[in-house]
């Protein structure tokens, strides 16, 4: 596991999506992202890497709608593959596949892929790159959008085939639409969240522990976005995980001096971001 995805810091751990035909989403996952089910009842589907923890799941409620433009809510979850090898392979797959992409970059912290599964939720696959290059001042990381080197990527597989991906596999950071960019940065700092890199009026990036980002989230979808109606397409919820009761509990009263009110419903604890996002907190 990646030490930005370890204790001490606070990272996602699961993303659950409102799907619109079930069967067709799971055989997306499983066959162009490489997941297994770990979990079936009626209308949700679980499914795993390492057949332990889940890492996405999928509902189908009744009566949903196609997402509607320029809304606050998910734009893309982003994959993180143990190395620039297993990129490579998933590049063979999609390719091998025909499965369209959306793009890809060198942000110089990681070389990414950018596709949408059938319900056009956006993810990002990538992988990191060593940290040693990333071009790091004091608290802040600079991260750029160059062209990818798609046949280098694929080139250093040599003959060797996507098999799934692997159970090192996880989920490397969130990306939001969010309908200010401020409010947002001062609800996830109560989190615990550090501002790493800033593009001015459009999106920030925070982490912890020194990670290029663990959330992003932008305005791209419009300053004042509202939030997508219950029974819309997309994320549900996705889940912070947090390193010690202590920590968490800081967190929570933090948060409650400051006036964000947030759930307990069976020792699970969930909030909202200003922008009606909404979150699981977990140990």
């Amino acid at each position: 596991m990646s030490k930005y995805h370890d204790k001490p810091n606070i990272y996602v751990t699961q993303m659950v999506l409102k799907v619109k035909d079930l069967k067709r989403s799971v055989e997306f996952y499983k066959d162009i992202m490489g997941l297994q089910v770990l979990e079936e009842k009626d209308r949700e589907v679980k499914l795993t890497v390492d057949g332990i923890t889940p890492m996405v799941t999928l509902t189908q409620p009744k009566d949903l709608i196609d997402k509607l433009p320029r809304r606050t809510g998910l734009y893309h979850f982003a994959v993180l593959l143990p190395s620039r090898f297993h990129l490579g392979l998933f590049l063979k797959n999609i390719r091998d596949k025909q499965y369209p992409i959306v793009g890809g970059s060198n942000h110089g912290v990681s070389e990414a892929v950018y596709l949408e599964d059938p319900d056009k939720n956006g993810i990002e696959v990538y992988a990191d790159t060593p940290e040693d290059t990333w071009d790091r001042k004091d608290d802040e990381i600079n991260m750029v959008t160059e062209a990818l080197d798609y046949l280098r990527i694929i080139e250093a597989t040599g003959d060797k085939k996507w098999e799934g991906a692997p159970s090192e596999t996880i989920i490397g950071h969130i990306h939001l639409h969010v309908g200010d960019l401020d409010d947002s940065l001062n609800f996830y700092e109560a989190l615990g969240f550090n501002l790493v890199q800033a593009m001015k009026n459009q999106a920030y990036f925070i982490s912890t522990g020194g990670y290029h980002h663990h959330i992003g989230f932008n305005i791209w979808n419009g300053r004042g976005a509202v939030p997508p109606p219950d029974n819309s397409i997309g994320m549900k919820y996705y889940t912070l995980k947090y390193p010690s009761k202590e920590k968490l509990q800081a967190v929570l009263n933090r948060l409650k001096s400051l006036g964000y009110k947030y759930t307990e419903d069976e020792n699970k604890i969930f909030i909202f971001d200003p922008s009606l996002n909404l979150i699981q907190i977990v140990l």
